[in-house]
């Protein structure tokens, strides 16, 4: 399977150090996720797992503990290598889509390209039509996410966390304000991603339906997770399907 995309090691994460105030959210996370590998992770509200994803995504950095995302250590890249790592190498898919209200569709779609390189190619571009025609809105390249609905603007931000072939997905509640058939497609546009192209995906999830139906599901409570990772549930196929 080769080696593993992301590798956490006992990873804290402390607020206000050094005050009186001083809070720990996680305590020492341990976990991996192999190549291609599609991964559930639930546990209540305040457990820490938006937290977790965001040093998993490299937004924030961690109190102590180590992270390898392609086998690169985080700790070791200073800020312009840690954005390089993170524009080429994750995807985020989230709960609000974050869409630039002004861009048009493919405007949005095409953005991380627009940071990456100021520029978008022509392949770029078809690459970006593309994605939005396969989440179904083929006709809305030059809509405007006011234009929008809810899951259609989820569907732009979906082919948005896809357009640079992100080699790990990461993606936090990303159907929690759909209705059920919209959440439904939603799940299965980035299944079927980790499918064709061996993404490695990690989803936060309240849905028990949806994480059952992922290869593994991890839960976090309280800042831990409640099982050692090679101890926590494993799916076979019959019981995603």
């Amino acid at each position: 399977m080769g080696a593993p995309i992301l590798e956490l090691t006992d990873i804290c994460k402390r607020y206000n150090v050094g005050t009186e105030v001083e809070h720990e959210v996680l305590h020492g996370v341990s976990l991996s996720l192999a190549q291609a590998e599609f991964v559930a992770l639930q546990g209540p509200s305040g457990s820490g797992k938006s937290t977790l994803l965001n040093i998993i995504g490299l937004l924030e950095s961690p109190s102590s503990g180590q992270l390898r995302i392609a086998g690169q250590a985080a700790e070791q890249l200073d800020d312009a290598a840690l954005t390089a790592l993170r524009g080429h190498t994750i995807g985020f898919v989230f709960q609000f889509h974050h869409l630039l209200p002004a861009l048009t569709a493919l405007e949005n779609v095409l953005l991380p390209s627009l940071i990456a390189h100021g520029t978008a190619s022509a392949e770029d571009e078809a690459l970006a039509r593309d994605l939005l025609a396969r989440v179904g809105l083929k006709d809305a390249d030059y809509k405007r996410p006011g234009e929008l609905s809810g899951g259609m603007q989820q569907r732009v931000a979906m082919a948005r966390a896809l357009s640079q072939r992100p080699r790990l997905i990461l993606a936090d509640e990303p159907t929690g304000n759909l209705d059920t058939v919209t959440a439904d497609e939603i799940f299965e546009l980035l299944r079927q991603f980790n499918r064709e192209h061996g993404s490695a995906c990690l989803i936060v999830t309240h849905d028990l339906h949806l994480a059952q139906r992922c290869d593994r599901v991890m839960e976090l409570v309280d800042g831990r997770l409640v099982l050692p990772e090679a101890a926590t549930t494993r799916l076979t196929p019959a019981a995603r399907d």
